[in-house]
């Protein structure tokens, strides 16, 4: 039989409360917060302590469904003649559902009509902590991601239900944040968190289509707030340079006076800041500094190294930052014929796994590294039981949280500026696209490139990843046969 009724609960006695004697029955009298008298029944707790029972503020509704089973759902009304209504819906939908009037999916997409959609964000999120993609879990940074993302869409477009989420509202608040200058790459990755919630709300029968479905994307090409530019051949040579100097040559640097305008209190110095112009000096100041402490030097230079050989892995290999720190030591075949480093699916992203080919010249540098290294660790660890050679499953290279950093203070004491005239930025992943350009700077047949890049189409290898700057176009110009209006001279036959 169905009804509605309030739900009861115990908590503690309030303060100042009194326990008395009212129609035969003991009950607590107490003032609340607006000095309001309240009667409630009292009870015993399960450690002997009183307590009050109160009823909840809204009806709940007790019935059962089309299965047989007993549902207790709240009807959110705190009138009781409108919890009696929205249970007589309740009611009259298990009878539609009985007579086939509505299909189970129809039923179960009712049922979530009524909850926020706050409600339905979290049971998503959950959904994303057990996700899988190619082997992999989703990583708690994209799902911190995609929850900011969905907060600041439902916010500002002020969705309560899922039936609120409509093409509309959605075309309005991307137009907005357009005007708000907001990029397009951006854009469309809020695009892409309200539209992968809604797509998963389908697959659970929270409703019935995606109203998204159609909601166009942003121009990111013809928007491009980031575009990166490839090095020259000058300007990789001088941060590799600085690269493997840098850690000594930091504390070479020269000390500076202050002008008296920017002393204060005892500080009167300061040190200046490191250009390639200075570099050799402050190495070999650096060196005079540690002389006395041989194996700080010796850590430094081979900190130096490391980040040289980064650097010169990332240029050669077109490996991503994430890519390159999850490389482990046994994943690199130096003896292999060819030489090449296996990147697991789980931690490529296309999810596929590859071998990546390893150029003589980076083979030979790789393994002077690690054999350097194990003499470091060795030094470093005497006395102690030291293995042979490094372990196989010990990181290849130590990408430091940040590395970021570490290469824009590289690229200003190599005096290659962050940003072009043409407002071209150079980051980490501007090496990978030093790879790809300098791949068809060699002639190298686009098909191969793509296949190096490990891209799944050769548009993104040509128009993205190569800097059309460093092309020398006007020598293929010149290899063009010589045109002419005149007819090429004939032999004439005997």
């Amino acid at each position: 039989m169905a009804n509605i009724f309030r739900k009861t609960y115990t908590q503690p006695l309030p303060k100042h409360a009194e326990i008395i004697e009212r129609r035969g029955r003991r009950m607590v009298m107490w003032f609340d917060r607006r000095g309001r008298r309240k009667y409630d029944e009292m009870t015993t707790g399960t450690r002997g302590e009183p307590k009050i029972i109160r009823e909840s503020p809204t009806y709940f509704a007790r019935y059962r469904d089309a299965d047989g089973m007993e549902r207790i759902e709240s009807t959110g009304c705190k009138d009781e003649q409108a919890a009696r209504q929205v249970l007589a819906d309740l009611v009259k939908r298990v009878e539609h559902r009985k007579a086939g009037i509505i299909t189970p999916e129809q039923d179960r997409q009712a049922n979530h009509a009524d909850r926020t959609i706050g409600r339905h964000v979290a049971d998503y999120l959950e959904h994303l902590k057990a996700k899988t993609v190619r082997g992999r879990k989703v990583s708690a940074k994209h799902r911190k991601n995609v929850e900011r993302h969905l907060s600041k869409v439902i916010g500002d477009c002020g969705f309560r239900l899922l039936g609120d989420i409509t093409r509309t509202t959605m075309e309005k608040w991307m137009n907005q944040r357009e005007a708000d200058c907001m990029g397009a790459r951006t854009r469309n990755m809020y695009r892409s968190a309200i539209v992968g919630f809604c797509n998963w709300c389908v697959e659970t029968d929270r409703i019935a289509a995606n109203p998204l479905v159609r909601l166009c994307k942003a121009d990111e090409h013809a928007d491009r707030r980031r575009t990166r530019r490839a090095l020259t051949e000058d300007e990789i040579a001088r941060l590799l340079k600085v690269a493997r100097l840098r850690p000594v040559a930091e504390l070479g640097r020269p000390s500076m006076r202050k002008p008296p305008a920017k002393r204060k209190g005892r500080s009167t110095w300061y040190k200046a800041e490191l250009t390639f112009e200075i570099l050799d000096a402050a190495y070999a100041r650096g060196r005079e500094v540690l002389a006395d402490d041989p194996g700080r030097l010796a850590e430094l230079d081979m900190l130096g190294r490391e980040r040289e050989l980064m650097y010169k892995t990332l240029i050669l290999t077109g490996l991503r930052k994430g890519e390159l720190a999850s490389l482990m030591i046994g994943q690199v075949y130096l003896d292999a014929q060819p030489p090449f480093a296996e990147l697991l699916a789980k931690d490529e992203k296309a999810g596929r796994g590859a071998k990546i080919p390893l150029r003589a010249d980076l083979v030979d540098d790789l393994r002077d590294y690690l054999a350097h290294r194990l003499k470091l660790e060795q030094a470093l660890r005497a006395g102690q039981a030291v293995p042979m050679r490094p372990a196989a499953g010990s990181k290849l290279f130590t990408v430091p949280r940040n590395f970021i950093k570490i290469f824009d203070r590289d690229l200003a004491a190599a005096s290659i500026p962050k940003r072009d005239e043409r407002d071209r930025v150079v980051d980490i992943h501007a090496l990978r696209h030093t790879f790809g350009t300098h791949l068809s700077k060699a002639g190298m047949a686009p098909r191969i490139a793509m296949a190096a890049m490990r891209h799944s189409s050769l548009d993104l290898t040509m128009n993205i990843y190569t800097d059309p700057v460093l092309l020398d176009v006007g020598a293929a110009i010149d290899s063009l046969p010589a045109f002419s209006a005149e007819e090429p001279a004939t032999t004439c036959k005997a």
